[in-house]
């Protein structure tokens, strides 16, 4: 027998009005609304991230040039390679996550033909295990997307004061969110199905199916190498070689 679960929120079901939603909403405990509206199951020893959907989701925009963007990667080197493309208001600390990519079973030129026309020119944040080699070619993951025209930071993702602990960027995330400093743009359905299952058993976090939860923490960690778009009018060497055009986000 085939099994398989299903995840819908009250958005997915035609018959429910606004006020009939309104209604229900004030009427549920709440602990237990983003189970009965969101379909989250309550998971291990509690969730990862409790700020509410409406508190970090706003509406996609154009990202003005001012805005300094960087992306981060986890390589799924036993689960599904993921890509988190970030942009950081840095006159007001607002973190904004804009895009994301998530594949399984794909090769690095792959995933790199899919993040190029992110920008070429947007640094891409790492984890420590791109410096493992890749079993095949014997080359360093993180090389192998560097040779395929992804702009690569020099090394793998730490936090600023040092170290690459996953709590304190855990924490950082958490204290954002809570302050109005953390937006996803709405859409991001990949995203806010991880985030709504991210949680700890036993008092650790279960590091299944956060592939972009992880992308967006390197992302953040290393926020300090972020960069503004270059001018048009000087466009950036392409990393095939040559004179290149700009590549739009």
């Amino acid at each position: 027998m085939t099994r398989f679960c299903v995840q819908a929120t009250w958005d997915d079901v035609p018959h429910l009005s606004r006020a009939q939603k309104a209604s229900l909403w004030d009427a549920i405990p709440e602990h237990q609304r983003d189970a009965r509206t969101k379909g989250i199951p309550i998971l291990g020893s509690g969730r990862v991230f409790v700020a509410s959907e409406e508190k970090i989701v706003c509406e996609p925009f154009d990202l003005p040039r001012s805005f300094a963007r960087i992306s981060g990667v986890d390589f799924g080197i036993d689960h599904p390679f993921a890509a988190a493309r970030c942009a950081w208001d840095r006159d007001n600390d607002v973190w904004y996550v804009t895009a994301t990519y998530r594949e399984k079973d794909a090769t690095p030129p792959i995933h790199a033909a899919a993040l190029r026309p992110w920008g070429t020119w947007v640094p891409v944040a790492w984890p420590h295990d791109g410096l493992n080699r890749d079993k095949g070619s014997g080359d360093q993951l993180a090389a192998q997307y560097r040779g395929h025209g992804l702009n690569m930071l020099h090394a793998h993702a730490t936090h600023e004061e040092g170290g690459s602990g996953v709590e304190a960027g855990i924490l950082e995330m958490i204290e954002r969110m809570q302050t109005g400093r953390f937006k996803v743009f709405r859409g991001l359905s990949d995203w806010f199905e991880e985030y709504r299952l991210y949680h700890r058993k036993d008092g650790l976090i279960v590091k299944l199916a956060d592939d972009l939860m992880s992308a967006t923490r390197y992302a953040l960690m290393m926020r300090r190498f972020a960069d503004v778009e270059p001018s048009r009018k000087h466009p950036p060497l392409n990393p095939f070689g040559g004179a290149g055009g700009w590549m739009g986000t």
